[in-house]
């Protein structure tokens, strides 16, 4: 926090988390420690790289602003992070009811004797994706030591996977039973329809010839019994 005559400022640097191609913002707190109405504006090394809202206002006795600091979307890292933009607050005292639409540049000017306090911030990038800390005892072409949790947890694991490829075996097993009982009843059951069949053109054959032979038959006991007939009659007459 910096602490002048007119206003306290907080922080004392503006942070801004650092990622290509992205907007960024912080904001920072200004608090009139007087009775007297505090004009104040906020000034940039460079304008187009940020926004400021608002850049100027009016803190009431003993009340405090925000100020709201946006970066614009960068397209590339500065060296080794550092930043160079700097922001001058200055501070003034203003006349009693004095609203937004008073403050005037001319305000500033340390001209006439007018005490213009005035505080410089400094910008400072943080990585929004910071590396990950290298595990303890790891160096260099060798992998980092894994603890005994670590472990166990591995372990567990494989034994799950051994369990499960097991239990796949065996339903493997189970299934290819299952459809080698079920290929032999379809292969005794096509075996016993064909048998079937052929029983069932024999009796149909069968039935055939004792159609047939019955006629045969019953024209031959005609036959003998017409004979006898006329024998009967030619021996009578």
């Amino acid at each position: 926090m910096i602490m002048g005559d007119l206003i306290s400022i907080h922080p004392s640097d503006l942070k801004f988390p650092f990622e290509l191609r992205k907007q960024s913002s912080c904001s920072m707190q200004l608090t009139n420690k007087t009775e007297k109405y505090v004009a104040f504006k906020v000034k940039t090394t460079n304008p187009k790289k940020y926004c400021v809202r608002p850049n100027s206002g009016i803190v009431l006795p003993g009340s405090t602003c925000n100020v709201t600091v946006t970066m614009q979307a960068q397209k590339e890292a500065p060296p080794d992070m550092q930043c160079r933009d700097k922001f001058l607050i200055q501070s003034v005292v203003a006349p009693v009811g004095a609203t937004n639409k008073d403050i005037t540049p001319e305000m500033f000017n340390k001209e006439d004797g007018r005490v213009v306090d005035e505080f410089k911030l400094r910008v400072i990038y943080i990585p929004a994706n910071p590396p990950s800390p290298v595990p303890e005892g790891s160096e260099e072409g060798t992998p980092p030591r894994t603890s005994v949790h670590e472990n166990g947890n591995q372990n567990s694991c494989f034994d799950d996977v051994s369990r499960s490829l097991e239990e796949i075996n065996e339903n493997s097993s189970e299934a290819l039973s299952v459809i080698s009982k079920l290929t032999e009843e379809k292969s005794s059951a096509l075996q016993q329809n064909q048998r079937l069949r052929q029983e069932l053109e024999l009796m149909r054959k069968d039935i055939s010839k004792s159609r047939a032979g019955g006629f045969s038959l019953s024209v031959v006991v005609l036959v003998a019994l017409l004979g006898v007939l006329i024998g009967y009659l030619v021996k009578r007459g």
